[in-house]
């Protein structure tokens, strides 16, 4: 069956150009490789290729991440009470999906929920970027991660044809990102799940796949999830592995010393504790956040970094963790449990 359906041409932006004819060597030798290596046609890559777009503003968005904000400036555009409120509404509406996912892949519910909200508002924005024009614009303009984006779009083209939809028409993140879930499409190729029983993995429009899909994801990274007391069907405090904890400095030490992972014992050992109690031989690494009136340090455990694995930065997992903890507690102040 043919991947590309027939579609109007879309209206050119003022900053876009023709990718293939105008300005992007190496287009020609992607479409041997795709010919050769998965068995495309020639003819439909040519006509991908001719339609799709070169987008200057997204080299001009990926070269600026959000990250360079100040700790206190990016936490509040996800950690805020808007996002916690659509959260609870989101949360009340997929209550059963989000048990189910927790139950099959050991990932809590808040930290799935905190994940599809700090991506995209719980699903109302996943991107306005046509998704072959950015991963194209990246993958033959971007030098520094170009086998990266060359990959991803390999997998995109892949997904289409396995998933049926139209390439031309699928709009994401200026990182070429999919969905409610915001995956790469390797990413969905490997972690998506059909979560509703459709036998269809549809992460633009399905939240129930969103979700399990985002556990799948984690768990594949390596997320350690707690044992359930099956008497009580809840989770001890002991049993769930810690995510991120305050760092208590009880001695003057020299902070930039350590950057290495260390257990608790060894990080007792020269002055830095948790300011909860904790097994011993739990192994963290010392990380801190600039604060209004400083600095605050935390130890980040295995399933914090796993949270990097989705975005590589400890602003974002933080803001993940921290909106995770700001729905439990909401909810359970409105009396959701």
């Amino acid at each position: 069956m043919r991947f590309i359906y027939a579609i109007p041409l879309l209206l050119l932006s003022f900053a876009a150009h023709s990718a293939r004819a105008v300005t992007l060597p190496g287009i020609p030798e992607f479409i041997d490789e795709m010919v050769v290596k998965h068995k495309f046609k020639r003819a439909e890559l040519e006509s991908v290729f001719d339609q799709a777009q070169y987008l200057p503003n997204v080299i001009e968005t990926i070269s600026r991440p959000a990250t360079l904000k100040p700790w206190l400036e990016y936490r509040s555009a996800f950690v805020n009470p808007e996002r916690i409120s659509l959260g609870l509404k989101f949360w009340k509406k997929y209550r059963q999906t989000l048990q189910r996912a927790e139950r099959k892949y050991g990932v809590p519910q808040e930290i799935i929920l905190a994940v599809i909200g700090v991506e995209t508002v719980y699903g109302q924005d996943a991107g306005n970027f046509r998704t072959i024009d950015a991963l194209t614009t990246l993958a033959f303009d971007y030098p520094r991660r170009a086998d990266f984006f060359r990959s991803e779009l390999e997998n995109y083209l892949l997904l289409a044809r396995e998933q049926q939809f139209n390439l031309l028409a699928i709009r994401g993140s200026y990182a070429g990102a999919l969905g409610i879930p915001q995956f790469m499409p390797s990413s969905y190729r490997t972690y998506g799940v059909d979560f509703n029983g459709n036998h269809r993995i549809d992460l633009m429009h399905e939240a129930r796949d969103a979700i399990g899909s985002v556990a799948s994801y984690l768990k594949g990274y390596g997320w350690v999830g707690g044992e359930r007391d099956k008497s009580a069907q809840v989770k001890s405090a002991e049993a769930i592995p810690p995510v991120v904890v305050r760092a208590q400095i009880v001695k003057k030490v020299w902070i930039g010393e350590f950057t290495a992972p260390r257990t608790l014992a060894a990080w007792s050992t020269v002055g830095i504790v948790p300011r909860e109690k904790l097994p011993h031989d739990q192994s963290a690494r010392l990380i801190d956040f600039t604060v209004a009136d400083g600095k605050e340090f935390w130890l980040a455990f295995n399933n914090f970094d796993v949270i990097t694995r989705y975005n590589n930065s400890d602003f974002y997992a933080m803001s993940v963790f921290q909106l995770a903890e700001a729905l439990k507690e909401a909810r359970k102040t409105n009396g959701h449990l």
